[in-house]
C-alpha cells in the first residue's frame, strides 16, 4: 500500500520519499549547558501562559487548554544556506560528521559497531536535530533545513539552538497561524547551543516565559515542535531524570525526558502544566532513527542566562578560576585522608590567574562555592561557568585534611590559545606526545602522580582529557593513572612519551597501555598511526 507524500498548506511536500528515507538514519541535535549570569526580562504583554484554566468536567484529564495557550509562542525556524559552503548542522546528509565524544555515548550503551557514527549503514546517532535538505542536487543549489524556536517577549526575540541556525544565510520564522517573518541571528553560543533570533519589526507577539525552577523528576510535561517539518506538533511525556552529562562539554546539565522528540523538534520548547519553558530540546539518542524515549533539554536556567548576555552583548564570557580539577574517586578520598569522595580536586593551578593569586595549591580539595556544595569537578565547572567575569566568590576546600575558605574575583574564560599560550604548551598537541607528529594524538594532559596530592606514588596522572581526541575514546577520564606504556613502568609524561616512541620505532600497530581508575586496572591498546583518531 503506498500513500501520497503529505502536504502542508503551502503545497510544500512535507514528507517525502527522501524525507522517508532520512527517517531511517537516526537522530539527534547536540549541546552543551551552563554558562553565564543574568536574566532576560520580557518586555510588555504577559506570556500567553500566565493565565492558564480549565475548561474540563471533572474527571477527565486533557493537555488541550494549555496546548492551546502556548502554541501559538512556539515557530517553525527555516534556514538556508549555500550547499557550497559547509553543510547545515541540522542537514540530513551529514555522514560520518558526529562528534566523536557522542559517538563514544552511544558505543556506551551498544549503539553502532566502531567505523564510523552509524557504522556501514547501521543504526546509531544521526545527524543533529533538523530537518533535511530539499532537492535532489546538492550542486550549488541552496540548501534549506527545518528546526523549531520559541518566543520569549513581545517584541521578537525567539530562541533555538546554534545548531539549527549555524552558518545560516537567511533566517525564516513561521508561527502557527502561518505568518512568515524574516529573523536575525543576534548571537550564539555553540558551548550550549543556544542561539537568539530577533525578529524584524516585530511588536505585540505572543511569548512564553522560561521557567525559574527546576522540574521534579517524574512531572509531567508537552513539548511543542516541527518534528519533521511537519509544523506545530505536541507530544507529552515526564521528566525522566536531571542532571544528565551525555559527553558533549563541560557545561552538560540536561534534562531528560520521555516525551516523543523527533528531528525538526531540535531548538523547540518543552513546558511545565503551568505552560512554562522547563526546557529546550536537542538531543535525542536512537538505535533506529525514531524516537525511543530518550531526549534531552537544556534547562530554563542556562537557557536564561545564556539568551541574557546574548541579547546585550551578541556572545557569552565564563568565569573562570584557572585550575585544572578531577573528580575525587574513592581512592583519591583514602589518599587524601578525607571521609567522602565528593568536591573537586585541583591538579594543578595556572600562573597568574586568580586561583594563583588566591593561594589555591594542587592537592586541594574545592568543596564548596559560596554557600553551595560542589558534588564533582564538573559541577564546579559549571556553577563557575553560570557566573559572569569580575564576581566575587568563597572557596571552601579542604587541604592536608583541613578545612579553609579563600575569596577571589573571577576573571574571564581564556580561549584555547591564550589557556595554551599561558601554559606554554603547543596549542595543537599535548602532554603525551610532545608535539612529536609522527605519534598518535591522545588528547591527554599528564602529570607524575607523585605530584598530585593523593594520585599515589606510582604512574602518571590524566589531569585533562580532550573529547576529541584518541585516549576520550578508549574511555580515559580525568583521574586515570598510566601505569605502563608496552612493558615499561612510567612515572613522567616524557615516559609515555617515549614508550609510544619506543613501539613506533618496532613498527608496531598498536601499543598496550595499562591504566587504572576507579573500576581497576586493565589494558587499554592505542593505534599508532599518527593519522588515527582511536
Amino acid at each position: 500500500m503506498t500513500r501520497a507524500p503529505m502536504t502542508r498548506s503551502d503545497n510544500t511536500p512535507s514528507v517525502t520519499k527522501r524525507h522517508r528515507k532520512a527517517l531511517l538514519a537516526g537522530v539527534v541535535g547536540l549541546a552543551l549547558a551552563g554558562v553565564v549570569a543574568g536574566q532576560f526580562v520580557p518586555p510588555l504583554n504577559g506570556p500567553v501562559a500566565a493565565q492558564i484554566t480549565t475548561s474540563q468536567p471533572a474527571g477527565t484529564f486533557s493537555f488541550a487548554d494549555i496546548v492551546e495557550k502556548v502554541s501559538p509562542a512556539v515557530v517553525s525556524v527555516k534556514v538556508k544556506k549555500d550547499a557550497g559552503n559547509e553543510q547545515m548542522a541540522m542537514g540530513g546528509d551529514l555522514g560520518g560528521n558526529v562528534p566523536p565524544q557522542i559517538e563514544q555515548f552511544l558505543k556506551r550503551f551498544g549503539f553502532g559497531d566502531g567505523q564510523g557514527p552509524m557504522g556501514p549503514g547501521g543504526p546509531g546517532m544521526g545527524p543533529r536535530g533538523g530537518h533535511g535538505p530539499k532537492g535532489e542536487s546538492r550542486g550549488e543549489r541552496p540548501v534549506v533545513g527545518q528546526g523549531s524556536g520559541f518566543i520569549i517577549s513581545a517584541d521578537g526575540y525567539v530562541v533555538t539552538n546554534n545548531h539549527v541556525v549555524d552558518g545560516a544565510d537567511e533566517v525564516d520564522v513561521t508561527t502557527t497561524d502561518g505568518k512568515e517573518y524574516v529573523a536575525k541571528v543576534i548571537g550564539t553560543d555553540p558551548r550550549t547551543d543556544v542561539a537568539l533570533l530577533k525578529i524584524e519589526n516585530a511588536n505585540n507577539l505572543p511569548w512564553v516565559k522560561l521557567a525559574d525552577g527546576a522540574p521534579r523528576v517524574g512531572d509531567w510535561v508537552i513539548a511543542v515542535g516541527n518534528p519533521f517539518g511537519l509544523g506545530g506538533t505536541v507530544t507529552a511525556g515526564i521528566v525522566s531524570a536531571r542532571g544528565r552529562d551525555i559527553g558533549s562539554g563541560p557545561y552538560d546539565d540536561f534534562i531528560q525526558i520521555d516525551a516523543p522528540i523527533n528531528r525538526g523538534n531540535s531548538g523547540g520548547p518543552t513546558f511545565s502544566l503551568n505552560g512554562e519553558v522547563i526546557g529546550m530540546n536537542t538531543a535525542i539518542v536512537s538505535p533506529s532513527g525514531g524516537n525511543v524515549g530518550i531526549a534531552f533539554a537544556i534547562p530554563s536556567e542556562t537557557v536564561k542566562t545564556v539568551v541574557a548576555q546574548l541579547r546585550d552583548k551578541g556572545s557569552v564570557a565564563r568565569g573562570y578560576i584557572g585550575v585544572q580539577i578531577q573528580p575525587v574517586t574513592e581512592d583519591l578520598a583514602s589518599g587524601l585522608g578525607i571521609k567522602d569522595a565528593e568536591g573537586a580536586l585541583v591538579a594543578q593551578v595556572q600562573p597568574n590567574t586568580p586561583g594563583a593569586k588566591a593561594g589555591l595549591k594542587a592537592g586541594d580539595v574545592i568543596v564548596k562555592v559560596n554557600e553551595d556544595a560542589i558534588k564533582d569537578a564538573r559541577d564546579l565547572t559549571r556553577k563557575v561557568g553560570l557566573m559572569k567575569p569580575g564576581t566575587e566568590i568563597k572557596l571552601s576546600l579542604i587541604r592536608e585534611t583541613k578545612p579553609m575558605t579563600l575569596s577571589l574575583t573571577l576573571d574571564q574564560l581564556p580561549t584555547e590559545q591564550q589557556m595554551a599560550a599561558r601554559s606554554g604548551a603547543p596549542q595543537s598537541e599535548d602532554d603525551a606526545t610532545g608535539g612529536n607528529k609522527d605519534l598518535p594524538r591522545l588528547g591527554l594532559q599528564l602529570a607524575p602522580s607523585k605530584s598530585v596530592q593523593g594520585a599515589g606514588g606510582e604512574g602518571v596522572v590524566v589531569t585533562g582529557v580532550d573529547p576529541n581526541g584518541a585516549a576520550a575514546q578508549r574511555g580515559f577520564k580525568t583521574g586515570d593513572v598510566i601505569l605502563k606504556v608496552g612493558d615499561k613502568a612510567v612515572s613522567t609524561p616524557k615516559d609515555v612519551r617515549d614508550g609510544l616512541a619506543a613501539a613506533k620505532a618496532e613498527n608496531r600497530k598498536a601499543v598496550l597501555i595499562q591504566v587504572k581508575s576507579g573500576e581497576g586496572v586493565r589494558f587499554v591498546a592505542i593505534t599508532l598511526d599518527a593519522k588515527a583518531k582511536g
